[in-house]
């Protein structure tokens, strides 16, 4: 038989359903950081910061290169374990410090 059944079950609604958070809702809202009261604006840039996604952007950002090391000075950062990179940029930027940029 292809006619549809009459006996299929309702679908179902929540009768404590919340009711639709409006503008005016917002309004009158109090923000919270924890116990403490803030004002409206510190609340949008709380919620703004905490909804935003990734990590947060550094204050100096690095810039990717291609560059050729001699093995032996590669091998012997890579040697000192995770964040090898992180000590070969410290060594450099000591370096700068030691000699003219000219």
């Amino acid at each position: 038989m292809n006619a549809k059944s009459q006996n299929l079950p309702q679908a179902w609604v929540d009768p404590d359903d919340a009711p639709e958070l409006t503008d005016a809702f917002f309004e009158k809202a109090e923000y919270r950081i924890g116990d403490q009261l803030v004002s409206p604006e510190q609340g949008r840039v709380a919620i703004q910061k905490a909804l935003s996604r990734g990590r947060p952007k550094a204050e100096q950002t690095k810039l990717a290169l291609t560059v050729r090391y001699d093995a032996d000075i590669v091998a012997a950062f890579k040697a000192t374990g995770k964040g090898w990179q992180t000590r070969m940029n410290e060594a450099l930027r000591d370096w700068l410090k030691t000699h003219s940029s000219a």
